[in-house]
């Protein structure tokens, strides 16, 4: 099968950032992760800060999952959060771009974008725990201290906006089509792995 997107959620600490840049790179195609929010900001005139905050508290709840889903199927935004608005615009324009070609696409649940789109790998990046400490702490700058409480506010809020917008759990295996372990395989074996499938 000809793989055209390749949409990648990863645990914080993983390094998925850094695979997801490189692949991009290695395969000449667009990555797009925060370039959403940015999108999303200039055509909506909200700030980008303001667009994570609003990731950051959507509600867990299945009721608020349900309505969400309901709403955005129907095209009735009116009745949406903000939350509920700013996922809308995310999913818009993770479609905005897609058609502009092959890319890879970082988080902000890309998958559920582009879920009848044809040729697109759900890949999740995971690591083991040292290998998560070690670079949030030494490749983020975050206090060895503060490096768990970091790591699970982060995964936390990753996977509270993914289910809010899915009802679906961020860490399930059955929502992915490859899942990597980069403190087994390292960075740069991700980055091939997954060019392969674009190849």
């Amino acid at each position: 099968m000809k793989w055209n997107y390749l949409v990648i959620e990863r645990e914080y600490g993983s390094g998925g950032t850094e695979i997801a840049r490189r692949l991009g790179e290695a395969c000449g195609i667009p990555c797009y992760g925060r370039e959403i929010l940015e999108a999303v900001s200039r055509k909506n005139h909200v700030p980008v800060e303001a667009i994570q905050h609003y990731e950051e508290t959507v509600s867990g709840s299945l009721l608020y999952t349900l309505f969400t889903m309901s709403q955005s199927r129907s095209g009735e935004s009116d009745l949406l959060s903000r939350e509920g608005h700013v996922f809308l615009a995310e999913q818009r324009e993770i479609e905005e771009m897609a058609a502009r070609g092959p890319a890879v696409f970082l988080g902000h649940c890309a998958a559920e974008a582009l879920k009848d789109y044809p040729g697109v790998a759900r890949i999740f990046i995971r690591a083991g725990r040292e290998a998560k400490r070690k670079r949030i702490v030494e490749e983020y700058r975050i206090p060895q201290d503060q490096a768990d409480a970091t790591r699970k506010r982060f995964d936390n809020k990753r996977a509270r906006y993914y289910y809010a917008n899915t009802a679906r759990k961020w860490a399930n295996p059955e929502n992915y089509d490859l899942i990597l372990d980069s403190s087994t395989l390292g960075i740069e074996s991700c980055v091939k792995i997954l060019k392969s499938l674009m190849d």
